[in-house]
């Protein structure tokens, strides 16, 4: 026996009854179209619609046995916590500290959680750095960047802070230097 998902409902149908009523609505239409020189009209088709024939019952079937071919194509509903272990990850990633650091500011990891740490490059030239989901005394955490990115370029870099959007960016592609950063204060 088939079964069918249907998305609007979220159940699953019997193939056969699904066809055979959709056929039944066609034919249906298909006959009124025939008989008039003009075509059905809207509530004609809809009338042929609700027709079922005799001796049939229209209904659903639900069955439960099926549903775990179905489960697996539903994506899941959130990002599974990381699991406990000390010190990288084979692909590089790195679990933030048990504790939040002590400072006036926080960054929160993303909801794959990955640190914010972007990069933007517009018109083909412009470069940018983005310090992403910064809580607390923003203007803080622009003075400790300004600082660590003066120690390892040389020179001051301009910055832009945007309080609504809790957002920093740094002019020059400088991610991988500030995650690492950010994950040696614990963030």
């Amino acid at each position: 026996m088939s079964i069918v998902y249907h998305v609007r409902t979220g159940k699953l149908h019997n193939m056969a009854n699904y066809c055979t009523f959709r056929a039944i609505v066609l034919h249906g239409a298909l006959q009124l179209y025939r008989h008039s020189r003009t075509g059905p009209s809207v509530a004609a088709v809809r009338l042929v619609s609700n027709i079922v024939p005799e001796g049939k019952k229209a209904g659903i079937l639900e069955s439960t046995e099926e549903y775990k071919f179905v489960e697996r194509l539903i994506p899941p509903s959130r990002v599974h916590t990381p699991p406990k272990h000390a010190g990288p990850a084979p692909s590089g990633w790195i679990p933030p500290s048990d504790s939040p650091p002590s400072l006036p500011y926080m960054i929160r990891r993303s909801r794959m959680h990955n640190i914010p740490v972007y990069t933007d490059l517009t018109n083909g030239s412009r470069k940018l750095t983005l310090i992403r989901k910064v809580e607390g005394d923003i203007w803080a955490l622009e003075n400790d960047v300004k600082q660590f990115l003066k120690e390892v370029t040389g020179k001051e870099l301009p910055t832009q802070v945007n309080e609504v959007t809790m957002t920093l960016k740094v002019k020059g592609h400088y991610d991988m230097e500030l995650k690492e950063w950010l994950a040696k204060k614990g963030f």
